[in-house]
């Protein structure tokens, strides 16, 4: 509940910013065209993304639909999984990436597909593997996509706003308008604060599908284990070398993979979409103790 609360405070900060540099461009030009303007381009962009992503992101990772038969075991996981959460079952692919990893995309529930790479596959147990399936239902489930996309509409309309705020002392502006160095500053700043709400509400929705995703599957270990060998894979040299698909390689889609790709870190945790493994692995030990899997003070020893 603190969470999904935590997100929504986050998008109205997010909003306020949009508004904040909204009302400036206005009032330094004393005209609303370029704000229209650019609402318009962003909304359009981001309208194909949300009801396209699903393909992009599914082509990208070059993924194919799972063979009943040889991923037999994830097709029974899920379907397990989302009658007991008492949702659609999304479509399940496989792409042929080495690396340990997996993504859900999908505009709802019932528009939704959840990717596993086949070097994640070949690694975890059917216990680590429901777990880190629980997770990405929960995220399809949450609407973690849906916040997604507002919150990428809502930040490139920021960065969109800010860099028309540089033209302002060339535009005529009005007397009422803001302080020509004031409008630079801000357009510098606002895509950066923008870009930290944005993290920090994605950090928030991976939390969260950690949590609820371990409540679905009734084993916050299975998941603590999975990604404590998606930490160890992401350091192995052997595996960073096996490369990866154009999803894993694109920045603007890491923020879909329960992990971030190649053991990406951003230069700091404000940046970073994904809280560090370790302090997840603690989050799910925590949850284990509440369920009475392990004892007070007992750690796995997976952290």
């Amino acid at each position: 509940m603190f969470k999904s609360a935590k997100t929504f405070v986050l998008l109205a900060a997010l909003t306020g910013v949009l508004l904040a540099i909204g009302a400036m461009l206005d009032a330094g030009t004393g005209s609303n065209t370029f704000l229209t303007i650019m609402l318009v381009v962003s909304l359009g962009m981001n309208f194909v993304s949300y009801f396209y992503s699903d393909r992009i992101a599914v082509r990208m990772a070059r993924a194919e639909p799972v063979d009943p038969v040889r991923h037999r075991d994830i097709v029974m996981m899920v379907e397990r999984l989302a009658a007991k959460a008492r949702e659609p079952m999304p479509k399940l692919y496989v792409s042929p990436s080495p690396q340990l990893n997996a993504f859900a995309t999908g505009r709802n529930p019932r528009n939704a597909a959840v990717v596993v790479n086949q070097g994640l596959y070949d690694a975890l147990t059917a216990d680590e593997l429901e777990g880190v399936l629980g997770h990405e239902l929960q995220h399809v489930y949450n609407r973690d996509i849906l916040i997604g996309s507002v919150a990428a509409g809502i930040g490139t309309m920021i960065t969109y706003l800010a860099f028309a705020l540089r033209w302002i002392p060339f535009l005529g502006s009005s007397e009422d308008g803001p302080n020509p160095l004031v409008a630079l500053l801000a357009s510098i700043i606002a895509p950066i604060v923008a870009l930290v709400i944005q993290t920090s509400i994605t950090r928030s929705r991976e939390s969260l599908a950690d949590h609820t995703g371990a409540e679905l599957t009734g084993n916050p270990l299975a998941l603590a284990s999975a990604l404590a060998k998606l930490e160890a894979g992401a350091n192995d040299p052997r595996r960073l070398r096996a490369g990866g698909t154009p999803a894993e390689t694109n920045q603007a889609m890491q923020h879909l993979y329960i992990a971030a790709p190649f053991g990406g870190r951003a230069a700091s945790k404000l940046f970073a979409s994904h809280p560090p493994i370790p302090e997840r692995i603690a989050a799910l030990e925590e949850q284990a103790r509440r369920m009475g899997q392990l004892g007070p003070g007992q750690r796995s020893g997976l952290s």
